[in-house]
């Protein structure tokens, strides 16, 4: 995973910011640290568009929804074929692979110049973290549960600023956080313990891993100007050091090496890589950042209808009302952060 498309407002900044702690994430000069993920201030420079290319663009939205939401599935399937450290690794090496070909044929600077630490810190939480709490939960997790639980992520970020950063949570934005945090306890204690919390701990763990990443990709985006894609790539290459490191390190069953699993690592590395990241950095060009970003919150509904029809995933009516109020505030937060900054 690289730079989240799931649409994020942060709050203004309290007056006072405690900590020497909090130096990296502090800002000479400004008086916001933060103000909205992928609205007018994106790391890729947005210009006006026809009616037609914006037909275009939503329908790459489309198409890119229905690729993230299925891949969930398919990752499902690969595990069973491979261990989890070893099918993370594979996965993102073919994306890698993909990316670096988007990449190149795009002429852009190949070295970053600057924020090197910023981009690998972001790699090992939002690609590294990300791609290991997330693939171990599918192993005994259900992923209807894993993708809803994982898109909790912007709550994490919202708790995150609040919390590291003295930032101030907006009412609108404490009614989410609320609505998200019901639905996480509907999903993780049904009144009672489950065989499945370890696998829910391990998709929230990914989340925050995902949130942490996007807090310091914010950070670097208000510091400096970047290449969306140059970062996206560097910041895949440092994250993907851990996880080949876990499948070399971790010995595990040898991969059966099937034409499913062949297949699995095909969809999920170049469709749900290196293809769907070019679709969503088309259609965020050409349509407003806000719009496009609400449009991916129907990735995780599409996880949760698919692994309810091809593997049989039904859920409980408590795990079904927990995973509604999360993509409802989901929604409410978006809709927050497409309004003028000084509406609440």
């Amino acid at each position: 995973m690289a730079i989240s498309p799931a649409l994020i407002c942060l709050p203004t900044r309290s007056p006072a910011l405690r900590g020497e702690g909090r130096a990296f994430f502090e800002q000479p000069g400004k008086d916001e640290l933060f103000t909205s993920l992928l609205m007018d201030k994106t790391l890729i420079s947005s210009r006006p568009s026809s009616p037609s290319s914006q037909k275009t663009a939503i329908l790459s939205l489309i198409v890119l929804v229905l690729i993230w939401g299925y891949n969930w599935v398919v990752m499902k399937v690969g595990l069973r074929y491979s261990s989890s450290s070893d099918f993370a690794a594979l996965r993102i090496l073919v994306g890698l692979m993909g990316l670096l070909v988007v990449f190149i044929s795009s002429r852009k600077p190949f070295l970053p110049k600057k924020e090197v630490f910023g981009i690998f810190l972001t790699g090992l939480l939002q690609t590294g973290g990300f791609y290991v709490f997330s693939t171990w939960a599918l192993v005994s997790g259900g992923v209807g549960k894993t993708v809803v639980l994982n898109y909790a992520m912007p709550f994490w970020v919202l708790l995150l600023a609040w919390f590291a950063l003295g930032e101030r949570l907006r009412r609108t934005q404490w009614v989410g956080v609320a609505s998200a945090l019901a639905g996480l306890l509907f999903i993780l204690m049904p009144f009672h313990f489950t065989k499945g919390l370890f696998s829910e701990v391990l998709a929230l763990l990914s989340g925050l891993s995902w949130a942490a990443g996007i807090v310091v990709a914010k950070r670097i985006q208000q510091r400096t100007e970047l290449d969306l894609l140059s970062f996206t790539t560097w910041q895949m290459i440092f994250g993907s050091i851990p996880l080949f490191l876990c499948a070399f390190l971790i010995s595990s069953p040898p991969v059966r090496w099937t034409g499913t699993f062949v297949a699995t690592l095909a969809y999920s590395g170049i469709l749900g890589g290196a293809v769907a990241w070019s679709l969503w950095f088309f259609a965020l060009s050409r349509l407003p950042a806000g719009v496009a970003s609400l449009g991916t919150l129907a990735t995780p509904v599409v996880g949760v209808l698919a692994a309810w029809i091809q593997l049989g995933e039904t859920p409980t009516f408590l795990e079904a009302v927990g995973m509604m109020l999360i993509i409802g505030a989901l929604v409410l937060n978006s809709m927050q952060a497409i309004k003028p900054q000084g509406q609440t």
